[in-house]
């Protein structure tokens, strides 16, 4: 095919041809390789500048998701629906099944059932950020659930945004420990944990009622 072909036409041709392969392959290396933007850093700051709630504040109408039994569905479950009407008290923890809100919040809230209910708590509701699968299965294994506890999942960090209490984690958005005690939606109570954890814990909710 090339018999009739002069070589010095042929060679510049391919040197050509194997340059642009080169370019693009390093083009293609470049973009491969390039760092992602970093899309959370934005939304992450924009999810902190929420002014923190305080006493006199409504709690907002935010979906919650609420795990079932045998892994059933999820069922949401509008916050300020559940509450209204209602004296109720709200804690909340950085993730489920860690070793302080396992071994000291939430036990302090099951043990506290029968005071709470004596000083006119209707129902306590959990909640993190972890999913409803989770929610659900560390309300079961607990004991919580058995207490009458509600655990309810803000895996989207809705509420946990429009309270003003998230906290940055390498891992996940979580919320802020905390404890509020609300009245027909409106808050009447808060305990953050700005100072000691223990703040947040069912002992210092109940003196203060």
């Amino acid at each position: 095919l090339f018999d009739n072909i002069p070589t010095v036409i042929i060679i510049p041709n391919i040197l050509t041809m194997l340059r642009s392969i080169l370019l693009f392959v390093l083009v293609a290396a470049g973009t491969a390789f390039s760092p992602l933007p970093k899309a959370n850093a934005r939304s992450s700051t924009a999810l902190n500048m929420a002014t923190e709630v305080k006493v006199g504040d409504k709690i907002p109408a935010v979906t919650l998701s609420e795990g079932q039994a045998d892994y059933g569905r999820p069922e949401a479950v509008d916050i300020a629906e559940l509450i209204a009407g209602k004296k109720v008290a709200i804690f909340a923890v950085p993730g489920a099944f860690t070793p302080g809100c396992s071994k000291s919040h939430l036990p302090s809230f099951i043990t506290a059932q029968e005071e709470l209910k004596a000083k006119g708590v209707e129902l306590t509701i959990c909640i993190a950020t972890n999913d409803a699968f989770v929610m659900e299965a560390w309300g079961r294994t607990s004991g919580g659930a058995d207490a009458g506890i509600r655990f309810l999942s803000d895996g989207n960090a809705e509420l946990s945004k429009a309270l003003g209490l998230l906290i940055e984690s390498p891992v996940m958005v979580r919320t802020k420990r905390f404890s509020l005690i609300a009245d027909d939606g409106v808050v009447t109570h808060y305990f953050p944990a700005d100072k000691e954890a223990s703040d947040t814990w069912a002992p210092n909710v109940l003196a203060k009622l």
